[in-house]
């Protein structure tokens, strides 16, 4: 198994990025808050999880081993498979799938495309007990606390993918009403989405 890479950022993209180890590119598949931590042109590590499948072997690369673990864990629930265990990690940040697992959170996890509710409520049985409850998430679930960290992470990830900061703040302001209806439903901002209309925003200019 590929553990970890580690080299400089050759390139960056809206679901990857290439990481240059001895000479030789390795095509990773991070969710936008990973990509987000990455620099063109500097050094950068990345816990990996590498996915065999018969036709292909497929890398994924996550900013901490927490999400790494977390990714791998998910996908021992029936039903999930690499790339939707990896856009449940574009959604939500590790602490909060616990907290929406521990808590029976249905509405939480049909947030991520490709997730309905039957499929939320098998995912919750299967691995109520597996993910863990950190008190600090917990807590902060109960008090209602709503961190708008899409704007920084959408703001980084174009910015990594070349954009001034002047276009990545007029981009992050054209999107920003679609973030603030999503918190007024008491949904979390889906930063994946946002990245890709941002860059659709950018794009038409």
């Amino acid at each position: 198994m590929i553990a970890s890479v580690a080299g400089r950022v050759a390139a960056i993209a809206p679901d990857g990025a290439v990481i240059e180890v001895g000479g030789v590119g390795i095509l990773t598949h991070c969710t936008p808050g990973t990509l987000a931590t990455l620099r063109m042109g500097e050094e950068a590590r990345l816990a990996t999880s590498l996915v065999v499948r018969e036709e292909s072997l497929t890398l994924y690369g996550f900013a901490t081993d927490d999400e790494r673990a977390v990714f791998e864990l998910l996908q021992t629930a029936s039903g999930v498979g690499p790339k939707l265990a990896l856009a449940m990690l574009a959604v939500h940040t590790p602490n909060t799938l616990r907290v929406a697992v521990a808590s029976a959170d249905v509405k939480a996890l049909t947030q991520v495309p490709g997730i309905g509710q039957k499929g939320a409520q098998r995912i919750i049985l299967e691995l109520k007990d597996r993910l863990g409850t950190p008190e600090e998430a917990v807590n902060a679930a109960l008090n209602g606390e709503r961190v708008a960290a899409w704007r920084d992470q959408v703001h980084s990830g174009l910015v990594g993918l070349g954009y001034s900061s002047k276009d990545a703040d007029e981009a992050v302001a054209a999107v920003e009403p679609d973030a603030d209806a999503d918190l007024a439903a008491g949904r979390q901002p889906q930063v994946a989405a946002l990245l890709k209309a941002a860059l659709r925003s950018l794009s038409i200019r």
